[in-house]
């Protein structure tokens, strides 16, 4: 035995080589049709990723910049930009009850309105209700920022004018009014609140709530059908 490994039929070999030859023919004109969409996509990504987000619209660490739009008296304090509105105007956080007076938004409200919610918010904890505050003072200038976001909502102003008045015409505006939250308070002084001298004002809003001193006497009066039916709000 010399070691040599035997040769392969000179036919085979050839046909060897044109098989090798096919497959490498293959393989270019495969990396020919693609290489131009590998290339497109490289090029559409590095580019995304730098215009993605510019220095003065790359998202806070901290959350969303405040634009969010929420109902009236839950909108979130801003603090530290001119012009902000925030819990000196009468923006009430979550939680914020009429006991709370660290927060103009209650302790800014007549102060008959407020001794009567007091009273009656009292009563209402013995059968495990509370009085939430959504929104009670209020200043001209959150008064405004509302009524331009219903205006926005609502498509116009007299649509808008259903559910909030005109800085000048607000009885928030003037600490005559309180949105009481949640259903169950709001049902509470739906039936307990004429004793107290509170009643709901207007049909379309069941948490708005203002003060009648003769109402433990002579019941609340008729409900107006929305606040562009008052009086006092035109």
């Amino acid at each position: 035995m010399t070691g040599r490994m035997p040769s392969l039929p000179l036919s085979t070999r050839k046909e060897s080589r044109a098989l090798l030859r096919y497959i490498g023919i293959a393989l270019a004109v495969a990396l020919a049709m693609i290489a131009p969409a590998l290339a497109y996509q490289w090029q559409n990504s590095s580019s995304s990723s730098a215009r993605s987000f510019p220095p003065s619209a790359a998202p806070s660490p901290d959350g969303p910049r405040d634009d969010r739009r929420t109902t009236p008296g839950k909108m979130p304090a801003r603090r530290g930009l001119p012009g902000a509105i925030g819990e000196a105007d009468g923006v009430v956080p979550d939680g914020v009850t009429v006991f709370n007076d660290a927060f103009p938004a209650v302790t800014n409200l007549d102060p008959d309105l407020l001794k009567a919610l007091r009273r009656a918010a009292t009563d209402a904890a013995g059968e495990r209700t509370t009085f939430y505050v959504n929104s009670g003072w209020r200043s001209p200038a959150y008064q405004n920022r509302l009524l331009r976001e219903a205006v926005s909502k609502y498509g116009s102003e007299e649509a808008a004018a259903r559910w909030v008045a005109t800085a000048a015409k607000s009885l928030h505006v003037k600490g005559k009014a309180v949105d009481i939250g949640r259903s169950d308070a709001a049902k509470w002084l739906s039936r307990h609140g004429a004793q107290y001298g509170l009643c709901q004002v207007y049909a379309n809003e069941p948490w708005h709530y203002e003060l009648r001193a003769d109402a433990a006497e002579h019941g609340c009066p008729r409900m107006y059908a929305d606040p562009t039916q008052d009086p006092r709000t035109r």
